[in-house]
């Protein structure tokens, strides 16, 4: 199965255990992985036959902005559905990080699917 990334996306919202943490927005790094069939769109020069990852970084921007969890794994599975809007992809993995929130630790989920 081929695969599409995108690393290094810096999201802010306002997402956190403590309500403190949703009062304001805070960087959130988050890191996607997308299985799926790009023989098509190797063979044809298609945007439309790939997954559209600018598309995609301003979907996650978006959910991540205007969202707000106290779990990590909530906002992560709201990333996973986002991703697997494109029908062609199979498998998909989001890490999202919460940089400078533990005295120089980053705590970090990822989950994965499989459709």
């Amino acid at each position: 199965m081929d695969r599409i990334s995108l690393d290094g996306i810096r999201a802010y919202g306002k997402h956190g255990a403590d309500a403190a943490e949703r009062e304001r927005a805070q960087p959130f790094d988050i890191a996607i992985s997308a299985e799926l069939d790009l023989t098509d769109a190797a063979a044809t020069d298609d945007l439309s036959a790939t997954l559209d990852y600018a598309a995609l970084h301003e979907r996650i921007v978006q959910i991540v902005a205007t969202t707000s969890y106290a779990l990590l794994e909530r906002l992560a599975a709201d990333l996973l559905d986002a991703v697997f809007e494109e029908r062609r992809v199979q498998r998909a993995r989001v890490t999202i990080a919460k940089p400078r929130i533990l005295d120089g630790a980053t705590p970090s989920v990822t989950l994965c699917r499989s459709r």
